[in-house]
């Protein structure tokens, strides 16, 4: 892409996100997430009404007498937003790419956080982690992400959850708040999730495009598969190859849901046929509560 180009879908994202976040999601976004990133002050008598679970059992025995922890909200957190980047999500059927979509989000959580005073930290990702940028504070900072997500081109050709969140376990040991923003069509990271969301405040944003739950039907089409690179021929007339797609979407859809809960991670879907804004915006009143 010319840096012409480039420049212009960057400045045409930073005004219709910045705008956003400044005007809608910051207070809601603070609601959401500045409580949560608590840090040890001090340890004093406990009184009538402490939460029990905040008693430090060490010096309550070594005193004869019941003491809590203190701990106080931390003035800064850092943000870490994990990318797909995969050849799947350059898909869509509605009026954005999956791509696109994740684009504005990603930055919207980004001018969020700045607005906040809180780092930003970025992985892309595919079957590889194709790029780490660590987190930095600034508009300079956030329009360098927003250019990354327009321009890169991954190497990976699939997706792979698992390795980007054990990446994350192996890289940051803050505890941070962390996005995962992806199709999550893949499988097979429930253990490094679990292990994320002990040490991290985990939540995964699951992009969704219409026409990946349920194939039309339209006849005889040729398909092609951007994770393998292969072209097939399918007819979609017949009920049960629709079908087998459906299943397919829904066993995906159901896995993602099943460990988030389990592992007590956050979640949300966004889908590429309903504006993000109202989503994310009833997600963030959601956790402040």
């Amino acid at each position: 892409m010319e840096t012409s180009e480039l420049l212009k879908k960057v400045r045409k994202i930073e005004i219709k996100t910045k705008g956003l976040s400044k005007h809608i999601f910051s207070g809601e976004y603070h609601s959401a997430f500045k409580g949560r990133g608590m840090s040890f002050s001090e340890v004093r008598d406990y009184h009538y009404g402490d939460d029990v679970r905040n008693i430090d059992w060490n010096v309550t025995a070594r005193t004869g007498d019941p003491h809590v922890k203190v701990f106080e909200e931390e003035r800064e957190l850092t943000v870490m937003l994990l990318i797909d980047i995969s050849p799947s999500s350059f898909f869509g059927t509605q009026e954005q790419l999956k791509n696109e979509l994740i684009t504005e989000i990603s930055a919207v959580l980004a001018f969020s956080a700045i607005n906040n005073n809180d780092k930003v930290g970025v992985l892309l990702f595919s079957d590889k982690i194709e790029k780490y940028i660590p987190p930095k504070k600034g508009k300079q900072h956030i329009l360098r992400i927003i250019r990354e997500l327009i321009n890169f081109e991954p190497e990976g050709t699939g997706t792979d959850i698992g390795l980007v969140l054990e990446y994350l376990n192996n890289l940051v040991k803050k505890r941070s708040i962390c996005f995962l923003i992806s199709d999550f069509l893949a499988q097979g990271y429930e253990s490094p999730l679990r292990i994320a969301a002990r040490r991290h405040d985990i939540v995964g944003i699951h992009i969704v495009d219409p026409r990946e739950e349920e194939l039309p039907n339209v006849g005889l089409v040729r398909a092609f598969d951007s994770e393998t690179g292969n072209y097939e021929w399918i007819d979609t007339a017949i009920p049960a190859v629709r079908r087998k797609y459906n299943e397919w979407f829904t066993q995906n859809h159901q896995y993602f849901k099943t460990n988030f809960l389990r592992s007590g991670a956050d979640m949300v879907s966004v889908r590429t046929n309903v504006p993000y804004v109202n989503t994310l915006l009833q997600f963030f009143k959601k956790r402040g509560r």
